[in-house]
């Protein structure tokens, strides 16, 4: 009997578990929704009266409701990124190319540690890379037709490209850093494993 209430008391811890991080992982998606705008009611169904965002079109989850993908590429929207983005603890993609989304990269996306894909290429965002991303080991690629990107190009970003970033290439996981048709200073180099090319 004891045995029997532990099980169900652990069970429902975990399921409650769960209910918080959705509700966590839904507010911060709510508050991106507010901070953007969205001529053409693609977030319409980002509604935080529901129990949590995996109903959402555009926002893809986990089996155990953990937010992963977030899919918003050519979607019409504008406006900066909020740095609560960086507590989206589960995220593996983000994919908001091709935009008119502004101001800088926060840096709070180096929190991001499970995040595989970044796609922020053609819009209208400033400032530096922040050197925080070179914390996410996981980075792989992004998809661009047959290339695997992290693309960042196509922005109007200023600085150099972090160092943290550059050993990525090398001793992390990344395929390819194209931040070509930027502000930056210096030469600007796109890495392949295998074979370099110069943007």
């Amino acid at each position: 009997m004891a045995t029997h209430f532990a099980v169900v008391l652990l069970t429902s811890l975990l399921a409650l578990a769960t209910l918080a991080n959705c509700n966590v992982e839904g507010d911060i998606l709510y508050e991106q929704r507010q901070a953007w705008e969205d001529p053409s009611n693609v977030l319409q169904s980002w509604d935080p009266t529901l129990p949590d965002p995996c109903t959402w079109f555009h926002v893809f989850c986990s089996s155990d409701g953990s937010v992963v993908r977030v899919d918003l590429g050519k979607a019409g929207i504008s406006g900066p990124l909020i740095p609560e983005l960086g507590g989206l603890q589960h995220l593996q993609h983000l994919e908001l190319y091709a935009n008119n989304i502004t101001g800088s990269i926060p840096a709070t996306l180096g929190n991001l540690t499970s995040l595989i894909s970044l796609h922020l290429y053609d819009n209208l965002l400033t400032g530096a890379i922040p050197a925080s991303l070179g914390a996410v080991r996981t980075l792989r690629y992004l998809y661009e037709f047959w290339s695997h990107y992290k693309r960042l190009n196509g922005n109007m970003l200023t600085g150099r490209v972090p160092p943290e970033i550059l050993s990525l290439v090398l001793v992390g996981n990344l395929a390819e850093l194209n931040v070509a048709k930027n502000n930056l200073e210096g030469t600007v180099r796109s890495s392949r494993r295998r074979r370099d090319r110069y943007q």
